[in-house]
This record gives structure tokens, C-alpha cells and sequence, in this order.
């Protein structure tokens, strides 16, 4: 009688945040697809831990090894990171360490519209390349028509590479995704406060309405273009939110770090504008007579108008909201932008 298949222990590791989400939302589909590929009972584990990386933002492979120890009980580790991988003039989707029974999967490479399909996907190929040769089923079947596995420059690694043209952008999007922009805008409290007490005036000033009335539509985007780029210069100046490389290696690495900064800070500033926009047009309804506006822009009135004025005096807000603005805690700064986040990664020998 042949003895019952041992147990098969799979154990995935997600950083906190977005990765950790993700994670959670894939790990029944992902424990049931693993257990039809693989005999035996299946068990599918998870945890949220933040891989180490070191100074030079490039992996700990120390910090691997550690995991596997941590895990010993396990027969595969998968980790889902939110450092955005970047190898050979590629963006890294994924590392094997055949060695170590360890995967490491890049979040931000996977995009900003990383479905559960494809992390799911991504997560089986991965674990059937750390399987020994001939254990499960051609890992080739799960392949994405974006991505192709390639040898790493550690030689014994294995690593999933995102396409040349479409990684990149895919990359940024990620990073912007993991960033959280809209839970980021209410850390803006105080310059939201400068910006509605500012844009106010607009509704009781009739100056404004005259200045806005005669605006054209191309000459309202500006003003506001312009206000919501002098906030996030300001604030990227004003907060140390700029990375710099330390070598000319990390020159791709910090472009997407600072890509995604921008990108990420232009979408909180825009919801803080169009959010002033909606405050300022209802108060304007509300306390603008509209025969009282009509005699003194000399025109009909319509809610164009009224749009108008709500638009011109949320750029004033803005640019008001700009000067001397700041996040509201050193916390919420750590937070906001991978480079920021991935400082609180690194360590010294002397740590």
C-alpha cells in the first residue's frame, strides 16, 4: 500500500498595503488553482511582512534567505512586494530562487489594472518553476503574451520580464496605484482650509465674476493648470519628495519613483480642485442673486456662469492653498511616495 502524498505548504508574503489587499482577494482562487495542480493536500497560508532591501535599493538577498528560514515548514514562499523591480533595462515582474523555494512578485510591474486572473497567473508560474523538475504540469501554460522568462544577472535566478515599450508605463501606473492618492487628499487638510477661505472671496467679490465672465474657456483650463502645478511643485520642494540617484544604476529606477510622484500628486491636487470647484458652485447658487449678477456683468446668466466663477476662484484657492501648504504629519509624508516608503526599507550594518 503506497504511503498518502505529504502535505504540500504554500505560504505568501505581501507588504502592507496595496500588495497585502491583492493578496487577500486572490488567495482562495489561487489555494483552490494550486490544489488542482498538485497531488496531495494543498494548504495556502498568508501573511503581511515588508521585504528588507538594501541602501542602494537593490534586493537583500541575505533577506531571502531569512525567509526561508522563518518559513521553514513551507514548501514554497511566495512574497508580493511593492518595490518596483528593475533589472537589465527591464521591469521585473517576478524572481524565482529555486534554492530557496522562494518567488518574489513585483506589485507596481504588474500594473495599476493588475487583474485577479493575471496576479493569480502570475503567482501559479511562479510556483510550479520552484517545484523540481517534472512535479507539476508545464509552468509555460500560465505564461503572459506581456511578459517572458529570462535568466537574471545573479545567473542561478530566474526572473519574469515585462515587455521594453509597455512595462514602463505599466510600472509608473502601479507605483501611482500603490501610492493611494485618494486616501492621500484629507492629509492636504490645511491647504484645502487655505483654499476654500481664499476661493469664498470669489463668490462675494463681483471684481470676480466680471474677471471670469470675461475669460475664455482656454484661459480658465490655464489658470487652473497653472494652480494645480504650482502646488505640487511646491509641495515636492517644500516636503523633499524629489529622489535623486545615487549612481547612474539607478538612474531607471529613480525616473519611475519620481514619475509616480508627480503622477500621484497630480491626481490628489486635481480632486482638491474639483472638490473646491463643487463647494464654490453650490455656495455661489445659493448666495449670488442671479438679476443681481446679470446687471453687473451686463449679460444673461447661466449656470455657465456660475461654473465659471466657482472655476477662477478655486484656482485662486489653490494657488492660495499652495503657499506655505504641507501634509499634516511626518507620517503621512512616509507614506505617500514609494522612495519615501522604501528609506524606511534600508539598512546599515551598524543598524
Amino acid at each position: 500500500m503506497s504511503e498518502p502524498a505529504k502535505p504540500f505548504h504554500i505560504r505568501l508574503l505581501a507588504d502592507p498595503g496595496l500588495p497585502t489587499r491583492r493578496v487577500k482577494s486572490i488567495q482562495e482562487d489561487f489555494a483552490e488553482e494550486a490544489r488542482k495542480l498538485l497531488t496531495g493536500e494543498v494548504t495556502v497560508s498568508s501573511e503581511t511582512r515588508m521585504l528588507r532591501i538594501r541602501p542602494d535599493a537593490t534586493l537583500d538577498i541575505d533577506a531571502v534567505r531569512e525567509m526561508e528560514e522563518d518559513h521553514a515548514e513551507a514548501d514554497a514562499v511566495i512574497m508580493l512586494t511593492e518595490i518596483p523591480r528593475h533589472t537589465k533595462g527591464h521591469p521585473l515582474i517576478s524572481e524565482i530562487f529555486p534554492d530557496n523555494r522562494v518567488a518574489i512578485v513585483s506589485c507596481p510591474t504588474l500594473g495599476a489594472w493588475a487583474t485577479r486572473s493575471r496576479i493569480r497567473k502570475v503567482f501559479t508560474s511562479s510556483l510550479l518553476r520552484l517545484l523540481p523538475s517534472g512535479a507539476g504540469p508545464d509552468p509555460k501554460k500560465y505564461d503572459q503574451r506581456w511578459s517572458q522568462w529570462k535568466s537574471t544577472e545573479r545567473g542561478d535566478g530566474l526572473g519574469l520580464f515585462a515587455h521594453t515599450i509597455t512595462g514602463g508605463p505599466r510600472t509608473m501606473l502601479g507605483m501611482v496605484l500603490g501610492n493611494d492618492p485618494l486616501p492621500t487628499v484629507p492629509k492636504l487638510s490645511s491647504a484645502l482650509a487655505a483654499g476654500a477661505a481664499t476661493g469664498a472671496f470669489g463668490i462675494f467679490y463681483s471684481s470676480i465674476w466680471q474677471m471670469a465672465d470675461a475669460l475664455s474657456p482656454l484661459r480658465l483650463v490655464l489658470v487652473g493648470l497653472a494652480a494645480v502645478i504650482t502646488m505640487i511643485i511646491w509641495l515636492i520642494i517644500r516636503d523633499g519628495l524629489w529622489d535623486r540617484p545615487k549612481n547612474r544604476s539607478l538612474a531607471t529606477v529613480v525616473t519611475l519613483y519620481n514619475g509616480s510622484t508627480a503622477i500621484t500628486l497630480l491626481a490628489c491636487i486635481l480632486m482638491l480642485y474639483l472638490f473646491l470647484v463643487g463647494v464654490i458652485f453650490l455656495a455661489g447658487l445659493v448666495i449670488i442673486d442671479a438679476e443681481y449678477m446679470s446687471m453687473t456683468i451686463g449679460s444673461e446668466v447661466t449656470l455657465m456662469n456660475y461654473l465659471n466663477i466657482a472655476w477662477f476662484s478655486a484656482g485662486m484657492g489653490v494657488f492660495a492653498g499652495a503657499i506655505g501648504s504641507s501634509f499634516d504629519s511626518g507620517v503621512d509624508l512616509r507614506r505617500l511616495t514609494h522612495g519615501q516608503r522604501e528609506r524606511q526599507r534600508e539598512y546599515t550594518e551598524s543598524a
